[in-house]
């Protein structure tokens, strides 16, 4: 765990921890205003939050060199999870266009 500063780990924790909070959230908002493009968008955010736990993984092992396929999983993850965010980001876009 010493790879990075513990400000910095409060930082990476911190922010995995509101990304699965926003993915709850609009799960939520999904279900209350009975829009499935609004939960596409939280399933569309799970390659990010693997990517990001792919990070603090690989940080928490002091950048381990046995654990490099994290690295390469990570930005899969990032990509795919650009991919699907842009996806769900026309969908609820589409959505709104349709409903009015």
């Amino acid at each position: 765990m010493h790879a990075l500063s513990i400000p910095t780990w409060i930082i990476h924790v911190s922010s995995v921890i509101e990304w699965i909070a926003a993915i709850w959230l609009i799960w939520t908002y999904g279900e209350v205003s009975n829009n499935r493009s609004w939960r596409a968008l939280s399933f569309a955010m799970l390659p990010a939050l693997v990517s990001a736990m792919c990070a603090c993984t690989w940080h928490f092992f002091d950048n381990f060199p046995g654990l490099e396929w994290l690295v390469t999983l990570q930005a899969s993850m990032t990509v795919v999870g650009n991919f699907t965010l842009c996806i769900a980001g026309w969908w609820i876009w589409r959505s709104s266009k349709l409903a009015s």
